[in-house]
C-alpha cells in the first residue's frame, strides 16, 4: 500500500480530536489511525486505505467484522429494546451457554468490560476468603483497576514480591495489598504463597500471559498450591476465553480455576464481560445467601444488555460448530513457521511465540518465559517491522497478531510479503 498524505477528512478529524480528546485519541491505539469500517478480516480508514486487520478491535472480532449471523441477531433485537437494566431472556441464555462451556463455571455475573470483570473477581474472591492481599504475576494484565495496574509493565524492575504501580493516581497503600511473582516460576510462587498464604484473598493470572504460553506444569502447580491453602485461583480469560478452543484456555490447557473472567469474544463486538465460577464463591453476589456482611454489591447500567447478549450468543453458536477453529489454527501455524524461516534467511535473531490464533515475533534468540524475558527483545527492530507492516496495509498492535476465522489466504499472503519486505529493509534502518 502506498503511503499517502493525510486526506482533508483525516486532517479535519485529527484536528478535532486534538481539541477534544487527550493526546488526540481514545487512549487505545495510535491516534493517527482513524477507522471507518470493517468487513470480515479487513478494515478501512477514513481516507479509504484498506488494511488486513490483526488488531480485531483488540481481540473481540474473532469471527470477523460484520459477521452475518451476528448482524442478523442484533438487527432482530434492536427494535425490541437495547437495554432494560432488568434481567432479560437473552442474558439468561448467554449465561447458560457459558456455564455449559466452561469447566469452572457454576454461575455467571455480567458486567460491561474486562476491567470490571477482573475488579469484581478479585473483590468476590476476597469476600469469600476474608483476606485482603492478592498475588499476581509480573507482566500480567488484569484491567484498569488500582490492583490490576500493579507491575503490568514496570519501567523500573523491583525485587519480587514488591509491586510497582503502572499509573499515576494509584494510592500508595495498594502496593502493600499486591504481591508479585515472575510468570512460569513455580518455585518462587510456591515460596511466596507458603510465606503469605494466610494473608492472600486471591491468586490471579493469565493462563497465557500476553504472548507467553505456560511452561509445562506451571498452571497445574498453581492449581495445586491454591487448593492446598484454600486460596481462590482466578484465570483472567478476557483475552483467551473461546479463542484457543470453545471451553477457553482452562479447557485448552486442562486446568480448572475457581473463577474466571471473560470479555472480548463473548460480547460479539459489543460491551459485555463476565465473572464465572464456583457457586459457593459466586454466592457473595446474592445477599439472600450470605447476608449483609458477606454481600458484594455490584450493579451496572448495561450489564447483560440484550443487544450484547444476542451478539455473544450468535458468536458462540458459530464457534460451537465442528471444525470452527481448524482454519485459524492452520493459518497461524503457517504464518509462525514462515516468519521464523524469513528471520533465519535474513540472519535476524528472533522467533515466533504464542499460540496460532494469537502470536507475534520477538527479536531475541531465546524464547521468553516471563515479562523480563520479553524485555530482552530488540525493540528497535520490532518498531521497524511494525512500521513496515503498517505501510504495507497490515494493521496490528505493537505486539500481537490477533487472527480471526474470517482471515483468508490472500490476507496471509499479503502479510508474509510485507513481513519479508520489512526484514529486507532492516539493514538500512539499523545503519
Amino acid at each position: 500500500m502506498d503511503i499517502l498524505p493525510p486526506s482533508e477528512t483525516e486532517t479535519a478529524l485529527a484536528q478535532a480530536a486534538r481539541r477534544v480528546l487527550p493526546a488526540g485519541g481514545f487512549g487505545n491505539f495510535a491516534p493517527e489511525v482513524i477507522l471507518r469500517e470493517g468487513r470480515g478480516g479487513r478494515v478501512w480508514d477514513v481516507a479509504g486505505r484498506e488494511y488486513v486487520d490483526y488488531l480485531l478491535g483488540s481481540g473481540p472480532m474473532f469471527i470477523g467484522h460484520g459477521h452475518p449471523e451476528v448482524l442478523a441477531a442484533v438487527q432482530e433485537q434492536l427494535p425490541r429494546g437495547t437495554t432494560f437494566f432488568a434481567t432479560n431472556e437473552h442474558g439468561i441464555r448467554l449465561a447458560e451457554a457459558l456455564v455449559e462451556a466452561l469447566p469452572c463455571a457454576d454461575q455467571v455475573r455480567f458486567v460491561s468490560s474486562g476491567s470490571e470483570a477482573d475488579m469484581y473477581a478479585l473483590r468476590v474472591a476476597r469476600a469469600f476468603r476474608k483476606r485482603d492481599r492478592i498475588l499476581k504475576f509480573e507482566g500480567g494484565y488484569h484491567g484498569m483497576s488500582d490492583w490490576g495496574l500493579m507491575s503490568l509493565a514496570p519501567k523500573q524492575l523491583a525485587n519480587f514480591p514488591v509491586a510497582v504501580p503502572d499509573s499515576a493516581g494509584i494510592p500508595r497503600s495498594v502496593r502493600e495489598e499486591v504481591l508479585v511473582a515472575p510468570f512460569n516460576d513455580l518455585e518462587t510462587a510456591r515460596s511466596l504463597i507458603a510465606e503469605h498464604h494466610d494473608e492472600l484473598g486471591a491468586i490471579i493470572l493469565e493462563p497465557f500471559q500476553r504472548l507467553i504460553p505456560p511452561a509445562p506444569g506451571f498452571l497445574q502447580g498453581m492449581r495445586d498450591l491454591a487448593t492446598q491453602y484454600g486460596i481462590p485461583l482466578i484465570f483472567d480469560e478476557v483475552v483467551t476465553g473461546f479463542r484457543f478452543c470453545y471451553g477457553g484456555a482452562q479447557t485448552y490447557y486442562g486446568v480448572t480455576p475457581d473463577l474466571c473472567t471473560l470479555g472480548k469474544i463473548v460480547g460479539g463486538g459489543f460491551a459485555l464481560a463476565a465473572i464465572a465460577g464456583r457457586a459457593d464463591i459466586m454466592a457473595h453476589f446474592d445477599r439472600g445467601l450470605v447476608g449483609d456482611d458477606g454481600f458484594l454489591m455490584q450493579v451496572g447500567t448495561l450489564s447483560g444488555n440484550p443487544v450484547a447478549a444476542v451478539a455473544g450468543l450468535a458468536t458462540l453458536e458459530v464457534l460451537r460448530r465442528p471444525g470452527a477453529y481448524d482454519g485459524v489454527f492452520a493459518m497461524g501455524r503457517r504464518m509462525m513457521g514462515e516468519m521464523e524461516g524469513m528471520l533465519r534467511h535474513h540472519g535476524v535473531p528472533g522467533l515466533a511465540i504464542g499460540e496460532p490464533p494469537l502470536f507475534d515475533l520477538v527479536f531475541t534468540a531465546e524464547a521468553p518465559r516471563d515479562y523480563r524475558g520479553m524485555l530482552r527483545g530488540d525493540a528497535a527492530v520490532q518498531r521497524h517491522v511494525n512500521a513496515g507492516l503498517r505501510a504495507a496495509g497490515i494493521l496490528k498492535g505493537d505486539s500481537k497478531y490477533y487472527l480471526s476465522t474470517a482471515h483468508e489466504p490472500r490476507d496471509e499472503a499479503q502479510t508474509l510479503e510485507a513481513f519479508e519486505a520489512a526484514l529486507h529493509s532492516l539493514p538500512a534502518a539499523r545503519a
